[in-house]
């Protein structure tokens, strides 16, 4: 299996001139601003601060790349970036940025060729919300893969993560993407995102 020796920030972008010049395939993660997507990346990626976390959601207003080193059976070295895409539909910001975060995401679905993967991250607690159904259709649009990640899994009682998680699968229209229930407190879950990558990169 792929375990992460290196990962290292590379760039933040606004427009598609802003992207990073890389050989190596992206592996985006989309999300509501208050979802947790930088506490789950610092914790795949086994550091603390790498992406910045806040307590004020809506931090996120860039597009920001990360260079990542796998090892593939202790000899093989394995490259991708990781890709941290600013939050969505949080309501405290006018519509003009909501719009500004909205281009940017479809600019960077359409222009990146280099796109292999897309993690939809979605707080396992709450019922779907039709953000991240448009965000998936978005992505079905395109014909980019996917998977559904499930936060937060540590709120819920272990026995009921995984019906929770079936019961939310099924209000977000999915059949075919698959869901992972993942927390970053407990640091549990993630290494079916690694092998989810592994599979496509392998």
């Amino acid at each position: 299996m792929l375990r992460v020796v290196e990962a290292n920030f590379i760039t933040s972008a606004v427009k598609p001139n802003d992207y990073p010049l890389s050989e190596f395939a992206d592996f985006a993660f989309a999300g509501k601003s208050n979802v947790g997507k930088s506490s789950l990346l610092n914790t795949v990626l086994n550091r603390k601060r790498l992406a910045k976390t806040s307590s004020t959601p809506g931090k996120t207003k860039l597009i920001n790349f990360f260079h990542i080193r796998f090892r593939l059976n202790e000899t093989e070295n394995v490259f991708c970036n990781f890709v941290d895409l600013p939050g969505y539909g949080y309501a405290k910001v006018s519509k003009t940025e909501r719009n500004s975060w909205k281009k940017m995401l479809t600019d960077y679905f359409d222009l990146r060729q280099q796109l292999r993967g897309v993690f939809i991250l979605v707080d396992l607690r709450h019922k779907a919300d039709p953000k991240d159904i448009i965000m998936l259709e978005m992505l079905r649009e395109r014909n980019i893969k996917h998977a559904i990640i499930a936060t937060k899994s540590d709120k819920i009682a272990k026995s009921k993560v995984s019906l929770t998680a079936k019961k939310l699968k099924k209000e977000l229209g999915v059949i075919s993407e698959e869901i992972f229930p993942i927390s970053s407190l407990n640091k549990t879950g993630t290494n079916k995102l690694i092998e989810w990558i592994e599979e496509i990169l392998l």
